[in-house]
């Protein structure tokens, strides 16, 4: 395809309708160049500025490329055509230049998500937190230090105060085996409620065994929902 007299007013009229177009560029080396030379380079500039225009990828893009790549074409096409005539019309050149030196650069990378807001605490209220154990075992279950570490949070914000932790077992065992484990368990939690930042001073830990279940059942079954601790608190408010 040849750059005649059409395409240079084609290509004019697509850079009129562009606002970039009135950006002067700054002086590019290109201008030194012989003609020769000079036609290969805006050449180069312009098929890679097609290129960029025609692929998915670019018009896609959340950046300017997909612009430059149009002010590329455009400015890259009215060089060519004005050199064809024997002139080097340096504000076009100097465009071409520019615009696909800005395709060439590494696209900057996307920001960063915010991290997403924590809910909304309800003060107001104080907790009664569960945190479930195993059977026969004293540490609680995995998710249970998730709850653990929301609690003392909410505890440091809200301004809670004088946290007790109750133990319980289910009814499988002995009634002076189970007092023990559930002494035990509110104390795990008490220490684990310390480590993630509540004052020793405001909490008291209870070991009741298998009295208050929480599902009632019969003597020696191994019910999940009952072997717990539960953690209230006083409200500030």
């Amino acid at each position: 395809m040849g750059y005649g007299t059409g395409m240079i007013a084609s290509v004019s009229l697509m850079a009129v309708a562009m606002p970039l177009t009135a950006w002067a560029a700054p002086a590019s080396p290109l201008l030194q160049l012989d003609r020769s030379s000079l036609k290969e380079e805006l050449r180069s500039r312009y098929d890679a500025a097609v290129a960029a225009a025609g692929d998915p990828a670019t018009r896609a893009a959340q950046d300017s490329r997909f612009t430059w790549a149009v002010e590329g074409k455009n400015q890259c096409g009215i060089a060519l055509g004005f050199l064809k005539s024997g002139t080097k019309d340096a504000d076009s050149i100097n465009k071409c230049d520019a615009f696909v030196a800005r395709l060439s650069a590494t696209p900057p990378p996307p920001a960063s998500p915010a991290p997403p807001a924590l809910p909304a605490l309800d003060c107001v209220s104080a907790p009664a937190v569960s945190i479930f154990f195993d059977w026969n075992q004293d540490v609680p279950l995995p998710e249970g230090a998730d709850t653990i570490s929301t609690l003392a949070r909410s505890a440091a914000q809200c301004g809670w105060g004088n946290l007790t932790a109750t133990g319980y077992t289910d009814t499988s065992g002995t009634t002076v085996y189970n007092d023990g484990l559930s002494l035990r368990r509110a104390r795990n939690v008490a220490s684990m409620l310390e480590q993630a930042g509540v004052a020793p001073g405001s909490l008291a830990v209870e070991g009741r065994g298998e009295t208050q279940l929480k599902i009632e059942t019969a003597d020696g079954v191994r019910e999940p929902m009952n072997r717990r601790v539960e953690v209230t608190a006083t409200s500030a408010q």
